[in-house]
């Protein structure tokens, strides 16, 4: 709308004239003798009108002032107390008021993490919703926005590594990533942690470092190292790595917890003879670098993309695959599937954990509806002996869909790692035995993933191979949900193993100093260490010669310490007593944390509980990292195509925020 400047016009003059824009002056319009004057004045002076008027047309009246509209009385009534309060408060909140700081903190988190641009607060739109929302509320300006963001990720980057910095020990994961169309590759860098001042376990994400083409080893571990620099994260914290099965990744950690865990379709990396000939020291273990340990989930599906090579099961699974597809593609067939069922097919994704299976489930469960659908469109169905092989393989691949499920969360269950593998590797034995008659196929298939899993997960359960890593025998040891799975077994040998090589893997865990000639202890000595009470401290007394006292070198006080071992066996006795006078009646299902929290006394157990807390908290994969970048995708899908920073500032406020 056009802003008018100036006085007003004047209708009572200009009812005699006539404005010619082209020519830009005014026509008289006045009848003069049946005639129009017709006189012609330059301008828009109204002063000039006026005179000619006089001059020419006398017998027109004009007053001096111009007449004043007349505007009909209105009733006010008595204004309300709400009413009365709005009109004398201020329009807007003041800058420093809580309520305005508050709301424009909301918008600033809300922008920061969904990586929308910061200009969407200027838009007009957005401002009439937020002045219908508050109408005392003042939209700020993108800058000020972008400044709250940036002080909301410098606040919460302080934060995680004030946390970092208490852990006594910490699990990073690693993961690669591609942006779409190939333009960029992130390296993902997450932390898992036991935080003893909230008394919980954190999983955060620390960097998305851009790489460049190609992801070499020493390109993961240089990122790797700058990360760990930037938050103040020294080697000996770290008790391992988590990734994925990736050459790049294997050849990244040349330590002695690699494991060979890639088929034809994962490069293996090539070993490194360097060390060979090194002889090892006193310790077994090699603690003082950084050691990788393969994602669990990402090896057991490597177990389960062998139905896929199976020639008899992939030839069923290409026909089911065919048939799902047919559904997928066709609109009538799927709102008849809905109408009868209300549920729809489920496709396999290669990418995707237990697609197979769930694409599988699905048919099975939809089968009546399935089969009179697609006799209704005129397509083949499976054959009965073809539903009964699914329903076979839908058996073989249940527990594996499960355990991948709790083996993916993003803290403590590295715990849950040695019972879910003996538990698949007897499912695949059982399963052998019961259908190796009937379907010889899917027995077969059977035997060849248990071969696998006993060749891939030796690095867990086999002591004698020489990439053993007692990581996840000593978290289920210290767990005291499960750790009645290795303790209870007393005549299988290969629990024992793992049990004393989770021992001596906490033991080798404890610092030196704090570990009190445990090899010099007999059996006799440490039940009299534990039954003797230290004396009462006498007050000392002054010396008589100073000079004699200064060079005398006195005898070392003994003081009262804890041995490790002692605690591990203060802990079996302490299951045991707990399983006997357990109230299965009553049983309440606890994490292992919590256990310890609630159970576990700290003077009982001064050094084993913080050891168990940390072992504990560590996940069995890096599906964390796997998570941040469905978040970093979707940020940068379409035209949203983030910059670095803007991306991992944008991810790193939305994956950490608070549960």
């Amino acid at each position: 709308m056009a802003v008018v400047f100036g006085r007003k016009r004047r209708n009572d003059i200009w009812k005699n004239f006539n404005y010619i824009q082209l020519e830009n002056k005014i026509e008289c319009v006045v009848q003069k003798d049946g005639e129009k004057c017709g006189h012609k004045i330059a301008g828009k002076n109204t002063t000039n009108l006026k005179r000619h008027l006089k001059a020419f047309h006398s017998e027109i009246e004009i007053p001096e002032v111009a007449p004043v509209k007349q505007t009909p009385h209105k009733k006010v009534d008595n204004p309300s107390v709400q009413d009365f309060f709005a009109t004398t408060t201020r329009k807007y909140y003041s800058d420093k008021s809580r309520e305005q700081r508050t709301k424009e903190a909301g918008i600033a988190l809300w922008i920061g993490r969904t990586g929308l641009p910061a200009r969407i607060v200027e838009d007009e739109d957005f401002v009439a919703m937020m002045s219908k929302m508050d109408v005392k509320f003042q939209v700020p300006k993108r800058h000020k926005i972008l400044n709250l963001i940036d002080k909301m990720y410098k606040e919460e980057k302080e934060k995680i590594r004030h946390n970092l910095a208490t852990a006594r020990r910490i699990t990073t994961g690693l993961d690669i990533w591609t942006k779409k169309g190939l333009t960029a590759s992130f390296l993902g860098v997450s932390a898992c942690y036991f935080n003893p001042v909230d008394n919980k376990a954190e999983h955060k994400l620390l960097n998305l470092k851009e790489i460049v083409h190609p992801h070499t080893a020493q390109s993961i571990s240089t990122l790797l190292e700058e990360s760990m620099e930037e938050w103040g994260i020294s080697r000996e914290k770290v008790l391992t790595t988590i990734t994925d099965n990736g050459s790049n990744m294997v050849a990244a950690f040349h330590t002695n917890a690699e494991v060979a865990t890639s088929t034809e379709e994962d490069s293996e990396a090539e070993p490194d003879d360097s060390n060979d000939d090194q002889e090892r020291e006193d310790d077994e273990y090699d603690y003082g670098a950084i050691e990788r340990t393969p994602c669990v989930v990402h090896t057991v599906q490597l177990v389960v993309n062998m139905v896929q090579k199976e020639p008899p099961i992939r030839r069923l699974l290409e026909k089911v695959r065919h048939l799902v597809n047919k559904f997928r593609k066709s609109s009538v067939a799927t709102e008849q599937l809905l109408q009868k069922c209300a549920l729809v097919l489920v496709k396999d994704c290669p990418t995707r954990w237990s697609s197979c299976f769930a694409m599988i489930s699905r048919c099975l469960d939809v089968k009546e509806h399935l089969t009179a659908v697609a006799e209704h469109m005129g397509w083949d169905i499976l054959q009965p002996s073809e539903w009964q092989k699914m329903g076979m393989l839908r058996d073989l691949l249940l527990p594996f869909a499960e355990h991948t499920k709790s083996l993916e969360s993003d803290t403590q269950s590295l715990s849950l790692v040695v019972p879910a593998l003996l538990d698949l590797k007897n499912h695949l034995s059982e399963f052998t035995l019961a259908h190796g008659r009937t379907y010889k196929d899917a027995a077969t298939l059977a035997q060849k993933m248990l071969f696998s899993m006993d060749r891939r997960f030796s690095v867990f359960l086999d002591i004698t191979v020489d990439n053993f890593s007692p990581l996840p025998a000593a978290a289920c040891f210290v767990d005291p949900c499960i750790a009645e799975t290795l303790l209870e077994n007393d005549d299988n040998e290969e629990l024992q193993n793992l049990v004393r090589k989770a021992e001596d893997y906490i033991a080798h865990l404890v610092p030196q100093r704090v570990q009190v000639r445990e090899e010099q202890l007999t059996d006799d000595e440490q039940v009299a260490d534990e039954s003797t009470e230290a004396p009462e401290p006498t007050p000392a007394k002054r010396p008589r010669f100073k000079f004699f006292s200064a060079n005398h070198s006195s005898r070392p006080k003994t003081a009262k310490t804890t041995n490790i071992r002692q605690e591990i066996l203060k802990y079996k006795e302490w299951l045991s007593e707990s399983h006997q006078t357990a109230d299965t009646s009553a049983e309440v299902e606890e994490s292992g944390i919590e256990c310890w929290l609630t159970h576990c006394c700290s003077t009982v157990f001064p050094t084993l509980k913080p050891l168990a807390l940390d072992l504990l908290a560590m996940p069995a994969s890096q599906a964390f990292t796997e998570r941040v970048f469905s978040v970093t995708g979707y940020l940068s899908c379409g035209r949203r195509n983030r910059a670095r920073t803007i991306l991992e500032r944008s991810a790193f406020l939305k994956v950490n925020r608070p549960k």
